[in-house]
């Protein structure tokens, strides 16, 4: 199996060219992904996590339009579904990278009792897709319920499918000069790491490193 992430399409985009068209019929998965979504939401509680099921979204498909929009089909999906151990069944999340007025980039380390990369260093926010969002309002509503901030501005930036088949969808968000984050209860640590790179502290690991050179160099 191939462990790279796969480039579905690249950016960047503004948010008012990102359009998502939603599907009424909700994902049919099978029977064996039902039953190991449940285990995994089991497990959750077991281990003392909020643990929550609902709706969220799945990629169908998508298309780049000749005049410069991106072009997401999208259905409402079980949440739980994207915990499936090898395969998330196309289920969508978003990620907003997000820096400051110096180009510094805000990293978080996530709570060990989350579903996702539990105790890891993340950039910036992220989180599903909800019924009937664009993904591209989802960077913002996620940078607000995580950080309890506002951008002054935002780029979409790439559209990725994970080797599990989840599919992110990556935007970039800069803060405006003196903005102040406050960090939610998903995450137990947070800092600024350098707007360049190279100058980064030995918590980022090498994904992070490529996804910020990758943007940086956009």
């Amino acid at each position: 199996m191939n462990d790279a992430p796969a480039l579905l399409a690249r950016g960047p985009w503004g948010v008012d060219q990102v359009q998502a068209q939603w599907s009424d019929e909700p994902y049919a998965a099978p029977p064996a992904n039902e039953a190991a979504a449940d285990q995994a939401i089991a497990a959750l509680r077991d281990r003392g996590s909020p643990s929550h099921d609902g709706v969220a979204g799945r990629l169908v498909d998508y298309e780049q339009t000749p005049d410069g929009r991106l072009l997401l089909r999208l259905q409402p999906v079980r949440w739980a579904l994207r915990l499936v151990e090898g395969d998330a069944s196309l289920s969508m999340a978003a990620l907003c990278v997000t820096r400051d007025a110096e180009g510094r980039w805000l990293a978080g380390r996530r709570a060990p009792w989350l579903s996702s990369w539990p105790g890891r260093w993340a950039l910036g926010a992220g989180g599903a897709v909800d019924l009937g969002e664009s993904p591209a309002d989802t960077l913002v509503r996620e940078l607000r319920e995580e950080w309890s901030v506002a951008p002054e501005r935002v780029s979409a930036e790439a559209l990725v499918r994970l080797p599990h088949q989840l599919v992110m969808f990556i935007g970039q968000a800069w803060l405006p000069a003196g903005a102040e984050v406050s960090p939610d209860h998903e995450h137990d640590a947070f800092g600024w790491w350098p707007a360049d790179v190279a100058d980064w502290p030995a918590e980022a690991d090498a994904p992070l490193r490529r996804m910020a050179s990758m943007l940086a160099a956009a």
